[in-house]
C-alpha cells in the first residue's frame, strides 16, 4: 500500500516489538493496542484513500451498538449495501460487518477488563440480545471466553478504560515506556 509517511508506522511496530517481549505480563494487551496503533497509523499515512468515506465510519462507529443489519446501515446512509461495502472497505480495510464487529468486541473487551458486569450485561451493551452467542463469537474472535478475558486482563491495563467510542481521527495509544 502506497504511504505518504511511514514515520508513525515505524514507530509502532518497534512498540509491538517491545510489548511481545518474553515475560511481559501484559504480553497480549499491550501488544494488541500497539497492532491497533500500527493499523490506524498506516490507515492514516495512506496516500490512495480521501476523506470521504470518514463520514461514514464515523456514523457506523456511532451506532455499532445498535441492533442494524448491514443493509440497514446502508439504508441510514443513502447508501445500497455495495456501496457501504465500498466505502467501509476504502476507508477500513475490511467489510462493514468485520468493523462493527472489531468496535463491538473492542468495547466488550473494555467492559469485560475495566468492569464488573456480568457477561450477559457486556453482551446487552454492545448490541448482543443472547449472551451465549456473544461469548462463542467472543470466544471465536478473541481467542479466549469473555470470563476468562476478565481474569487475564482485568483491570490490568495502565491508563484505564473510557466509555466513549473511539475516535477514529484519534485512537487510544499505547506511551512507550523505558525497556528494564
Amino acid at each position: 500500500m502506497p504511504l505518504a509517511d511511514t514515520t508513525a508506522a515505524r514507530a509502532a511496530v518497534g512498540r509491538i516489538a517491545r510489548a511481545a517481549r518474553r515475560g511481559n505480563p501484559l504480553l497480549e494487551v499491550e501488544t494488541a493496542a500497539a497492532v491497533h496503533e500500527l493499523l490506524v497509523a498506516l490507515r492514516r499515512a495512506r496516500t490512495d484513500t480521501g476523506d470521504a468515506t470518514d463520514p461514514v465510519l464515523r456514523a457506523l462507529a456511532r451506532d455499532a451498538f445498535l441492533p442494524l443489519s448491514v443493509t440497514q446501515h446502508a439504508a441510514r446512509h443513502g447508501m445500497t449495501p455495495a456501496e457501504l461495502r465500498s466505502a467501509v472497505r476504502r476507508g477500513a480495510g475490511c467489510s462493514p460487518k468485520d468493523y462493527l464487529l472489531g468496535i463491538r468486541l473492542g468495547r466488550a473487551k473494555e467492559l469485560l477488563a475495566a468492569t464488573e458486569l456480568p457477561v450477559a450485561a457486556v453482551a446487552r451493551r454492545v448490541g448482543y440480545d443472547d449472551p451465549a452467542y456473544f461469548s462463542r463469537l467472543f470466544t471465536r474472535r478473541v481467542g479466549t471466553a469473555p470470563v476468562r478475558f476478565r481474569q487475564c486482563c482485568g483491570r490490568a491495563v495502565p491508563g484505564g478504560w473510557s466509555n466513549e467510542i473511539p475516535d477514529p481521527e484519534h485512537p487510544p495509544v499505547i506511551e512507550s515506556r523505558p525497556s528494564a
